[in-house]
């Protein structure tokens, strides 16, 4: 049996023919899509991958052309919906939303390719987009659904538009946190509150540690254990935070520290110990310019020295603040440009509090621990140098002294 005759044979029953027909524009359909998936967009590939810019990488990585190529058989079949006879208007419907919602998914590939390059380019990331990407697809894909839902009953998409007015507190209700975040996510980045890499502590969410992404409901941040904290964006916003983002900034990281001096060990100087500690390097110009100082001014006031309590005298607490900041502006690790404190707080039960108020000038965490213990490790160590004592509780050992 010949073709002709094949041919002239089905034609006799129309039925067995257009479904025929049918079935060629599918396969036609599916073999395009075929050669478009398999032949075409690799070819692409290989042209993505010998270019140098890196912006078509970042489209086909985030499968923008792939969502293309889904295009193909809705065109084809679009164009023979005459086919289906009555059923032509309802499959030209379906296509239709097809391709809306492909066309949903290429631009959604399209925003979040964009944000991966405005994240490789702005590697400071002082204004994040990814909130307002993902506030993009919410809104797009809300309008998308609307014309899919019009396309699908037959009426202008505006007809619909016009009755969301009745939805409003509805939609609010349901989007009320996509709203809130939406609203800090614009707090955040008009005023720079918070951006990728940035330590802040969170107290309420126990979260202390470097934040890794701001989006749209979410801020992660990873606390220094290595676990991850998800705080959401509008609570970010409610709540008090800090960021350390300024002494990063600053060059500077604050020490500030009280070492508790036993007051029963405070005292005057007398010209045993003035002589002992103008041999110390560092008070050896303080303890000479101090002495004229208050050798002129008890002579000024005919003041009898003899007793230790008459006239202005050296104390060994005095002698042992000099000899801090002394110490400490010789140290090459303080920032001496910045505050620079040695002063006394008010005397507790704890005894006399000496805290050191000084920023050093590397911010590394790291170094910064190890120069504070460096710091203190050399002024505990020099306490009794100054006939002091640092106060201490008594221990088990102290009481075993005393019973013996």
């Amino acid at each position: 049996m010949s073709i002709e005759s094949v041919i002239s044979y089905i034609q006799q029953y129309p039925l067995i023919s257009r479904l025929l027909e049918i079935l060629g524009i599918f396969a036609v359909s599916f073999v395009l899509f075929f050669i478009t998936r398999s032949y075409l967009l690799k070819w692409l590939e290989i042209i993505v991958q010998k270019s140098k810019t890196k912006l078509d990488d970042v489209l086909l990585h985030k499968r923008v052309f792939q969502r293309f190529a889904y295009l193909v058989p809705a065109i084809i079949i679009y164009n023979f919906a005459y086919l289906f006879g009555i059923f032509e208007e309802p499959v030209k419907r379906i296509i239709t939303v097809y391709g809306i919602w492909i066309f949903l998914l290429v631009i959604d590939a399209l925003l979040t390719a964009w944000n991966e390059i405005y994240d490789k380019k702005h590697i400071d990331k002082k204004v994040g987009l990814k909130s307002y990407i993902q506030i993009a697809k919410i809104i797009l894909f809300i309008l998308g659904f609307i014309v899919i839902i019009a396309v699908l009953i037959g009426q202008s998409p505006l007809v619909l538009l016009s009755g969301i007015g009745a939805l409003t507190a509805v939609l609010i209700l349901v989007f009320r946190d996509t709203i809130l975040s939406f609203i800090a996510s614009l707090q955040i980045s008009a005023y720079n509150l918070v951006k990728i890499g940035d330590w802040i502590e969170v107290p309420k969410f126990g979260a202390d540690g470097d934040v890794i992404d701001i989006a749209l409901h979410t801020v992660k941040v990873q606390n220094w254990d290595k676990t991850v904290t998800v705080i959401p964006t509008h609570k970010l916003i409610e709540e008090s935070f800090k960021n350390w983002r300024g002494m990063t900034e600053s060059g500077g990281r604050r020490i500030k520290r009280a070492l508790y001096i036993d007051m029963t060990t405070i005292k005057l100087c007398d010209e045993k110990m003035i002589m002992r500690v103008k041999r110390f390097q560092l008070l050896k110009d303080f303890i000479a310019q101090k002495e004229e100082e208050i050798l002129n001014y008890n002579r000024e006031h005919n003041i009898n020295t003899e007793e230790l309590i008459n006239g202005r005298k050296f104390t060994n607490v005095g002698i042992f603040r000099a000899y801090i900041k002394a110490y400490l502006r010789m140290h090459p690790k303080i920032h001496n440009d910045m505050t620079f404190l040695v002063r006394q707080l008010s005397p507790s039960s704890n005894g006399l509090p000496i805290e050191i108020y000084v920023f050093t000038n590397d911010i590394e965490w790291l170094n910064y621990e190890d120069i504070q213990s460096d710091i203190f490790d050399h002024i505990i160590a020099v306490i009794p140098q100054f006939d002091l004592r640092v106060f201490q509780n008594p221990t088990g050992k102290d009481f075993n002294r005393l019973a013996i």
